[in-house]
């Protein structure tokens, strides 16, 4: 199921260590990742600092780009619980100076109200 649902575009829960220890090398000395979540190829991480997009490009993924957001750019953000037809919950982020939102949509086994708590402690704070 949870390969079906990246397919679709919805993220899955990945244990911050191992995305720690994955995506070490993008990390500040002492920035500690709190959670993470993938896509079947693409991958966002909530650090105590910014939040991090890994977009896997390409056919063989082997082109990687990494979008660093720091919580003080993002200037709002909605979440949308999963309904009874609809499954999918979704979280919009709108960055200052962008009209457009980024949008990431999760899947039955994400606890959107965890996402939502760390967007609350980084993004307002």
């Amino acid at each position: 199921m949870a390969l079906f649902g990246g397919m679709m575009g919805n993220a899955s829960s990945i244990d911050p260590r191992a995305a720690a220890k994955e995506f070490g090398r993008l990390l500040a000395q002492g920035e500690v990742v709190h959670a993470a979540y993938q896509l079947i190829r693409d991958s966002f991480i909530f650090t105590d600092r910014r939040l991090i997009l890994v977009d896997k490009q390409g056919m063989t993924g082997r082109k990687i780009e990494y979008h660093s957001i720091p919580y003080r750019s993002i200037t709002h953000f909605s979440v949308e619980t999963a309904g009874t037809f609809d499954l999918d919950a979704e979280l919009k982020i709108w960055l200052s100076g962008a009209v457009e939102p980024i949008v990431k949509q999760f899947g039955k086994g994400v606890d959107v109200y965890e996402v939502q708590a760390l967007m609350s402690t980084y993004a307002a704070g």
